[in-house]
């Protein structure tokens, strides 16, 4: 496995002021060491949300893919120090390997937290980044990931994913419910109460959820607002699965089952307008996926004999066929960067793994391996990160990694039986 570059690129002379940018590409380098001690309190209402704060906070940094968060008990420093980088000793900082040192300072004014983050560098002793957010007391994490989106930004000139929104199924008995939480597991909030509801997917803005239940008997595709009441989306008289929106959101494709076919389709975001746009009377054509682009369509065929993934235009032309290693590949998602598309695959042992395959080559590579059936994946907005499911901790949990497959950590969901993730962005307020 590739390990992930972070080389650093100093800017034009015209930027020499700010700090230099990591561009992620690659594999030839390390995550940058950091050192992040426990915020610093002002009042007793920021000590009483600094552990929900760094909980949050923690996780953004360490899942980034960009970072390496130093262990905390090596730390040498007096805890005492201040926020500035005269009262900081940057030598000991520098003695537990810390290249970057951040400084988090909490206080609670009324009904909001309010967050001060400092950034650092230890070799210079330079103040490189100072930013202040601030968001409902009620909300620590979402002032967590403001402050974690901050640094990121500084360090890549990117949106970070940790603004964004992910949504999954919880399965519970006979019950199978669609969930919506931020992107980490935090703040979950369940749509459906009790029976069948699956493969939900975010629309891009992260307004509402589609998915497929069996509420009426014939599994249908609705559409809910968090907080909100369900409404009938596509009825087809089929089963209807696997709904994507569009990148635009303008448009949904997904799947309709009959006898012993099933077809892609593709209509209107409100489900009208739909058209077909595959035609294969005794093949399996299913879910779809979206080019960042607009203009094609990743899927599954079984069309030459076994689950394969395809890709095509939006109107169903240009069919090819883009995966031939394995005999059961299936759930592919397209990169918001365009260049991949991941996918689960059934080894030789019959064990589900993850892969991706360059879209232009078909170049594919291996992301799990030899830590029980890892599916589902779904790329984070910035196409950075990848959200997936895993059994390897004996129920079917929620992971995620960065593209290349390193860094593999679970989130922070709650416990349960977590399938078929979906991830979309959701602006929040600055």
């Amino acid at each position: 496995m590739k390990a992930l570059l972070l080389s650093l690129v100093l800017l034009p002379l015209a930027a020499l002021a700010q700090a230099p940018t990591i561009e992620i590409s690659g594999a030839n380098f390390r995550p940058l060491p950091v050192a992040v001690p426990a915020p610093v309190t002002q009042n007793e209402g920021g000590k009483k949300l600094a552990p929900a704060f760094d909980t949050a906070f923690s996780f953004d940094l360490a899942a980034s893919g960009i970072l390496q968060v130093l262990d905390r008990k090596g730390f040498t420093a007096d805890a005492t120090e201040g926020m500035t980088a005269g009262s900081i000793n940057f030598s000991r900082w520098a003695d537990v390997g810390a290249e970057a040192l951040v400084k988090v300072s909490l206080a609670q004014d009324g009904g909001v937290l309010r967050g001060e983050m400092r950034l650092f560098n230890v070799g210079t002793g330079r103040e490189d980044l100072k930013v202040s957010k601030d968001a409902p007391a009620d909300n620590a994490s979402l002032l967590a990931h403001r402050l974690a989106d901050a640094l990121y930004r500084h360090y890549t000139r990117e949106p970070s994913p940790f603004l964004s929104r992910i949504t999954y199924v919880r399965k519970s008995g006979q019950n199978r419910d669609v969930v919506v939480s931020d992107w980490d597991g935090g703040n979950a909030q369940s749509l459906t109460k009790g029976g069948i509801n699956i493969l939900p997917a975010l629309s891009p803005d992260g307004a509402q959820v589609a998915f497929t239940t069996y509420r009426k008997g014939q599994p249908d595709l609705f559409v809910q607002k968090p907080g909100g009441e369900a409404r009938s989306l596509v009825s087809a008289g089929q089963m209807v699965t696997g709904a994507a929106y569009s990148p635009d959101g303008k448009r949904l494709a997904y799947a309709v089952a009959d006898g012993e076919s099933a077809q892609i389709y593709v209509a209107n975001a409100d489900g009208s307008g739909a058209k077909a746009v595959t035609d294969t009377p005794y093949g399996l054509n299913t879910s779809p996926a979206w080019s960042p682009d607009g203009k094609r369509l990743a899927f599954v065929s079984n069309r030459g004999g076994s689950p394969q993934v395809y890709v095509m235009n939006v109107d169903g032309s240009g069919v090819r066929r883009l995966t031939f290693q394995g005999n059961y590949n299936q759930t592919p998602d397209w990169s918001p960067r365009g260049d991949l598309i991941a996918f689960t695959a059934r080894d030789e042992r019959n064990a589900f793994d993850l892969f991706t395959v360059n879209v232009e080559t078909g170049k594919v590579t291996r992301l799990t391996q030899d830590q029980a059936n890892n599916e589902e994946p779904a790329f984070s907005p910035n196409g950075r990160l990848i959200v997936f499911t895993s059994t390897r901790n004996g129920g079917s949990q929620l992971f995620v990694m960065t593209a290349d497959g390193n860094n593999q950590l679970p989130l922070r969901a709650e416990k349960g039986a977590l399938q078929t993730p979906d991830w979309a962005p959701l602006a929040q307020a600055e």
